[in-house]
This record gives structure tokens, C-alpha cells and sequence, in this order.
């Protein structure tokens, strides 16, 4: 990640701003709603202390390997639709306590294929 106060967005496949990184730890979804945290400028985590996925070469991975969403920057993966204009930010709602952290499994390789949760269920999971 770059500078702490940099904000950089997540787009989905469909080249729309989904999210974003705010410090470079805090995730929010554009109307405000903190919805992870990043460990270590890579793991990615739900407020609950589920494991998501992990950032890449400007890109966030989902379990399988696939592609979630892309930042402007992204190098490899799979074909970048163009950006659509980003959305006004919602006031950031406060950050809800960190459950116990859900232990990382190997990571997969990977892959050239979009995930089925490139939007907001991908932060959603259970």
C-alpha cells in the first residue's frame, strides 16, 4: 500500500467503486460502512475476524485465488473493465471491535478469473 493518507479504491469487475482503503488499515463501503481491516498491508479481515482474502499487486483476492476487485494501479489479473466515476463518500460510520482473528489457510494461486463476490457480499461472507 502506499502513503497512510491515500485513499485507494477498490473497483469491482464491473469497473465500479466499491470500497475503499482509508490510513492505509480501514476498509469502507461508499455510504460510510466499515466493513474490514487490512493486518500486516496485506490480510484482510472482517470486523468479525473472518479471513477474506489478501491484497496482491493492486489486487484483492478472494479464498480461491480469484480477483474480488482491482485498485488503479493493478499489475496482471484478469482484463481491468474501465473505471466509472467514483461516488461520493458516505460519513464513516465508527469501526466496530475486531473479533479473534480466523486463522489464514494456505493461499491458492492465482488466478485469471473474477470471483462471483466482485461487490459488497465479499465483505458480507460468514
Amino acid at each position: 500500500m502506499n502513503g497512510l493518507d491515500e485513499i485507494l479504491t477498490f473497483y469491482n469487475h464491473e469497473g465500479r467503486a466499491v470500497a475503499y482503503l482509508y490510513e492505509g488499515e480501514y476498509i469502507y463501503l461508499y455510504d460510510g460502512t466499515p466493513v474490514a481491516w487490512l493486518r500486516d498491508g496485506e490480510f484482510i479481515y472482517s470486523y468479525s475476524g473472518k479471513y477474506l482474502g489478501w491484497v496482491q499487486d493492486g489486487w484483492v483476492r478472494d479464498m480461491n485465488g480469484d480477483a474480488v476487485f482491482f485498485t488503479e494501479n493493478a499489475s496482471g489479473g484478469p482484463a481491468k473493465p474501465a473505471r466509472q466515476a467514483r461516488p461520493a463518500r458516505g460519513a464513516r460510520g465508527g469501526r466496530p471491535a475486531r473479533g479473534a482473528r480466523e486463522a489464514r489457510p494456505a493461499r491458492p494461486a492465482r488466478t485469471v478469473s473474477w470471483s462471483r463476490m466482485s461487490n459488497e457480499s465479499f465483505f458480507a461472507q460468514r
